[in-house]
């Protein structure tokens, strides 16, 4: 038995059977799964930061699976049942108690959105430390903020669907703020919300804009792993490598290697799933058991755990305007960062300014997203207040970490072997 799964698992034997060669004869599907795959030259050194990546392809597809079975139940409707409460909430609480196995799909999507976007954070991070966005991965790094900025979109239009308390409210605010946006806000808000208030309408459009995305999202994925297998993978010491003699092939050393991180991954996730989904509200939060009631706003209204960085970022301004602005360009920064740092190592390991730096950015993030989770107070408010100016002055001062980092290894030889 051992020997049939392991044979299974033998991506040379497969393409060997006469199904895979009447399929390869017509598709050509040997050589891509050779040239991306089976014969991928990777860098020998890669340590299981690099697993992330792949991590983050696998919680993709889990959402997109578990997104469609929640959607043949789930009903985008704000209008009054019997019970009085709303289809779209009848639909959930539906779900989760009469759908079999609905509560362990719908606990599967909202856990897997979290876990999907701390994979991705660790993986943008991973990018950030070792320098994976210079020369010449610009355009991968380009890619990648833009499957950010659609997971950040695909995430706040499914925040309103569950149709509780905290997600008709958190739509409610950050919607509005768009209104202070000069002239066109007030379309802004039409166009969002389908009439003057979040409604029906409002529910209707973010249902599709939330269905819509991840597929977008799958296709930019496509495309960010295609400009990988162009410029090839970076390695923890930033260094250009020779591909035959500082290379192996991906398979099996590092499908192996990715294996076992999934499987570590994999258990963590699902230990969460079925014991503690909530996690004290940071997965799941506890007012959206309640059903929407726009005559009772509740005591605190924040957004998920990973929104709230750029949500701290948005109120750290008394202005609104001013802080929509400050939120959008903390995001349209990141596509400058490889333009700003043009140091000439890439690593953070033979670079101590920007080493430093770069872990006190990471922390400045994470006291964000406290920030953000929390109830507003004066002392948390200047904390955010910092940690936001941190954010902008660490990427725009690049150029003078570098000029420090330079002085700090004047003549000092490069790296050059893994």
């Amino acid at each position: 038995m051992f020997n049939k799964i392991m044979d299974l698992c033998n991506i040379n034997k497969a393409m060997n059977t006469r199904p895979f060669q009447w399929l390869d004869d017509r598709t050509n599907a040997g050589a891509l799964i050779r040239e991306h795959v089976t014969e991928y030259p990777t860098p020998k050194n890669l340590n299981y930061m690099w697993n992330f990546g792949s991590l983050a392809l696998i919680m993709l597809v889990l959402q997109i699976v578990t997104g469609i079975f929640l959607a043949m139940y789930y009903k985008p409707a704000a209008i009054p049942t019997q019970g009085g409460f709303t289809l779209a909430f009848d639909s959930v609480e539906r779900i989760m108690r009469d759908v079999e196995f609905g509560w362990l799909v719908r606990y599967m999507h909202a856990v897997g959105a979290s876990m999907f976007f701390l994979v991705v954070y660790i993986h943008i991070g991973r990018g950030m430390y070792y320098g994976s966005y210079k020369n010449p991965r610009e355009l991968l790094w380009i890619v990648g903020v833009i499957i950010l900025l659609l997971m950040q979109g695909a995430a706040f239009f499914g925040y309103l669907l569950p149709w509780g308390q905290m997600s008709f409210w958190g739509a409610t605010v950050i919607t509005n703020l768009f209104g202070s946006v000069p002239i066109i806000g007030e379309y802004i808000n039409l166009i969002l919300r389908g009439g003057f208030a979040v409604a029906d309408p409002t529910l209707n459009r973010f249902f599709s804009l939330h269905y819509l995305f991840p597929l977008l999202l799958a296709a930019i994925v496509g495309g960010h792993v295609h400009a990988l297998h162009v410029v090839h993978s970076n390695n923890p010491e930033g260094i250009d490598i020779d591909h035959e003699k500082d290379t192996i092939p991906f398979h099996p050393y590092y499908t192996i290697k990715d294996a076992l991180g999934v499987a570590f991954f994999l258990a963590i996730y699902f230990y969460i799933v079925f014991f503690n989904p909530q996690m004290s509200g940071y997965f799941i939060e506890v007012d959206n058991y309640v059903p929407a009631n726009s005559l009772q706003t509740p005591a605190h209204i924040a957004p998920v755990w990973y929104l709230t960085p750029w949500y701290t970022i948005l109120r750290s301004f008394p202005d609104k305007l001013t802080g929509i602005v400050a939120m959008g360009g903390s995001l349209g920064i990141l596509f400058l960062l490889p333009f700003l740092d043009q140091a000439k190592r890439r690593s953070a390991r033979y670079r101590p300014v920007f080493r430093i730096s770069v872990i006190m950015f990471f922390i400045s993030v994470l006291v964000l997203g406290y920030c953000g989770h929390s109830a507003t107070s004066e002392v948390l408010t200047w904390v955010g207040r910092v940690a936001t100016a941190y954010y902008f002055i660490f990427i725009l001062g690049l150029p003078f970490i570098n000029k420090f980092d330079e002085k700090f290894y004047a003549g000092t030889p490069e790296p050059k072997e893994i």
